[in-house]
Parts: structure tokens; C-alpha cells; sequence
């Protein structure tokens, strides 16, 4: 046997060391389940959680980790919805980047919840944590006194039911309109936490969530003008 026939005998197809192409939904799971094992970790070796000043559920540390995470969980949803109906570059890697950092924000609030030995999800009304700042008061037309109740900057079902129906430039402007909107919301619940939550690290994020989506306001601001855009009223 030659030396050519042995080595077309050992050689193993190219197919069998390409690498394996996961589902972009599977993918995102796995993203999704590792950043909240990350939260918790992070807490851990922070300290959180433990000693006898755990944050209890009537705690602005409680409070804002709910529905902040809830806030960011339809924020996360939005820029989701640019893959495949936009096709600017430039929409494509901040929806990337907002969904990215939203969702490791969530992990690390529900690691918290968890170690405070408490829910994913609550059923009180929105902000009432925010000591009547927000709480069962109509800010724009919404009620802020009932569970489930749409929180400042929220989209409607019947934007979000639009937003899906577009492509296109089209799409870009509405996605950076309940965006810009989105993120001006949750900008008081970042604001009150950064004063007074108890434990230092959710003072930290809500720090870094309120400077970060200030920044991002702007950014958009910016993005919707050059694309003929105007922005929605501010929540």
C-alpha cells in the first residue's frame, strides 16, 4: 500500500471536525439559564443574601429586583425582534448589545431573589416599593395600583403585536421609538434603588443601568433623527 492510499484511509471526512451548529433558540436558553446560575454566583461571593439583614419581600431591594427584571424581560424581547426584520448594521448591534446586557442584568437580579430565599416573579402592584414616588398613581393614562400592571415606558400589546409586523426601515424607527420610550421608563425605578436599597451591589447596578440607558437614549435619539424619525411622548 502507498503512502498516498495511507493517508486517504486515516483521514477522517472534514464534515466530522466542523463545528456543531446549535439552534439560535436552544442557544439562547442555555445563555439565559447560565446568566442567572452566573447571578447567583456573583451574589454568592458578594455576600448577598446572607446574615440576618437579608432583604425581605416589603424591601426596595426586593422591589426593584422584580420588576426591574420584568421591565428588562421586554426590553430583551424587543431587540430580539430585530433579527431577521432589520437589516442596518448598526440597529443589528445595539439590539444585540441591549439584549445581551439586559439579560445578564436579569440573571443577576433573579440570583439575588433566589438567594434572599424569595420568588422569580411577584404579585404586588408595580413600584409600590417606590414608598408613593410612582405607586398607585396614573402616570400617561396607566394604573400603576393593580399586579400586572404596565410599568412607565412599557409597550403595549398592540405595539408589540406592530412591532413584530414590521421589516425594514420601517421596523428600525418604531424598535428605537418603544426603545427610547422603554428605557426612559425604567429610569426612575434605577434612580430611587441607587438611593435606597440596602444592599450595596443592587445600589451599584442601579447605578450602572441608569447611567448606561441614559447614554443609550441619546445614542438612539440620534439613530431615529438620521432615519426620519420622531420620538414618542416621554413616559
Amino acid at each position: 500500500m502507498t503512502a498516498d492510499a495511507d493517508t486517504r484511509t486515516t483521514e477522517a471526512p472534514a464534515e466530522e471536525f466542523a463545528p456543531r451548529r446549535w439552534p439560535r433558540a436552544a442557544l439562547q436558553l442555555v445563555i439565559a439559564v447560565a446568566l442567572v446560575l452566573i447571578g447567583g454566583g456573583a451574589a454568592v461571593a458578594l455576600g448577598i443574601g446572607s446574615g440576618p439583614r437579608t432583604p425581605s419581600a416589603d424591601s426596595v431591594d426586593a422591589g426593584f429586583a422584580w420588576d426591574m427584571s420584568r421591565h428588562h424581560l421586554q426590553g430583551v424581547e424587543m431587540a430580539n425582534l430585530a433579527q431577521g426584520r432589520s437589516t442596518d448594521p448598526v440597529i443589528l448591534s445595539l439590539a444585540f448589545d441591549i439584549s445581551a446586557t439586559q439579560t445578564n442584568q436579569v440573571g443577576r437580579m433573579q440570583g439575588w431573589l433566589s438567594l434572599w430565599g424569595l420568588p422569580n416573579t411577584s404579585s404586588r402592584p408595580p413600584m409600590e416599593w417606590m414608598n408613593g414616588v410612582v405607586s398607585g398613581h396614573s402616570m400617561d393614562g396607566m394604573d400603576m395600583s393593580s399586579p400586572g400592571a404596565l410599568m412607565p415606558g412599557m409597550a403595549t400589546d398592540q405595539e408589540m403585536d406592530q412591532l413584530r409586523s414590521l421589516s425594514g426601515q420601517a421596523f428600525d424607527v418604531q424598535f428605537l421609538r418603544l426603545m427610547i420610550r422603554h428605557h426612559q421608563g425604567g429610569l426612575k425605578m434605577a434612580l430611587y434603588a441607587e438611593q435606597h436599597a440596602q444592599e450595596a451591589p443592587v445600589r451599584t447596578l442601579a447605578r450602572s443601568i441608569a447611567e448606561t440607558q441614559t447614554a443609550e437614549v441619546h445614542t438612539m435619539a440620534q439613530l431615529l433623527a438620521e432615519r426620519g424619525g420622531t420620538p414618542l411622548p416621554a413616559p
